[in-house]
């Protein structure tokens, strides 16, 4: 999708962190942007922003988006304000931190919904339409290099990533011959407010095995403070959109660990002859053409 003017665009997400620089660099390219918050501080100051920028085409929408009749509601809003959706940014996430054996249900089943399920329910809502319209589309879905490579002690926001990579790749594979383009973005450290998501987790998933981060003491560094620019982290989107990449990658630093994880991977492949008729009884998966190197 070369042309980002004058697009209708959803994003979740999008009151801070990447999801509003996302916002902001659409709406800068002249997109029509509908996108969802949840904390009120978050909205207000994101709103501060765009105050200042009336010409910018911005609508924010209240949703959690682990609520399926919220994001129906939420549809028809974006597009009685602005028209069909032709680009869905699936930002929204949450995550804990710690060992795996200290994950109770309500941490998995807090994480797995907004991070996995949400992107379901956007797909849900959204996808159908966008396939029989028939016109030009775009799809980002948004992992982390922790959906990529394990991270020490997030294993539970590693899964959920992890399976949005996964969804994005055979989401990919479907739309193969069709007029929509489906990325998935995978992030390292970018200045946001995902630390704050306790705030919002729901009663019913209260029980945690999780203490609460420490915020680090004043004046000690954070790595935070190295993290990079939404705005930066926002323009390898767009490019990525242009381009219809099915990897968007940002941060530079993770590469080795990348190349030594594909690595591994190769070298445990077994080594003997291939069983040619077994092969070509799965011939459909072994040939995936997202994995071309001009796909």
């Amino acid at each position: 999708m070369k042309i980002l003017n004058g697009r209708t665009a959803f994003v979740t997400g999008g009151s801070s962190g990447i999801g509003l620089g996302i916002v902001k660099a659409l709406a800068e390219e002249g997109a029509k942007v509908a996108f969802t918050y949840r904390q009120a501080g978050h909205f207000e100051q994101a709103m501060a922003y765009f105050r200042e920028r009336p010409k910018l085409r911005v609508h924010p929408i209240k949703l959690d988006v682990t609520d399926r009749a919220g994001f129906v509601v939420a549809k028809a809003e974006a597009e009685r304000a602005f028209g069909p959706v032709q680009i869905l940014i699936n930002n929204a996430g949450v995550g804990v931190g710690g060992p795996i054996e200290k994950a109770t249900y309500g941490d998995w089943d807090w994480v797995m919904s907004v991070n996995v399920g949400g992107v379901i329910n956007a797909l849900v809502t959204f996808l159908p339409d966008m396939v029989a319209r028939g016109d030009e589309a775009h799809i980002v879905n948004v992992s982390s290099m922790g959906g990529i490579a394990a991270l020490g002690s997030v294993g539970v926001y590693a899964t959920s990533k992890f399976a949005v990579l996964g969804l994005t790749e055979a989401l990919r594979t479907d739309m193969i011959g069709r007029p929509i383009g489906v990325s998935v973005y995978c992030p390292g450290t970018v200045k946001s407010n995902i630390g704050e998501g306790a705030k919002m987790r729901p009663a019913q998933f209260g029980h945690s095995g999780y203490a609460p981060p420490e915020a680090p003491p004043d004046g000690a560094p954070s790595f935070m403070d190295a993290a990079m620019d939404p705005m930066e982290a926002a323009g390898h989107v767009l490019r990525g959109i242009r381009n219809n990449e099915l990897y968007i990658f940002s941060h530079a630093e993770f590469r080795d660990v990348l190349r030594a994880r594909h690595a591994k991977i190769e070298a445990s492949i077994p080594a003997g002859p291939i069983d040619e008729r077994r092969a070509e009884s799965v011939r459909w998966i072994l040939s995936n053409a997202i994995y071309d190197a001009n796909a």
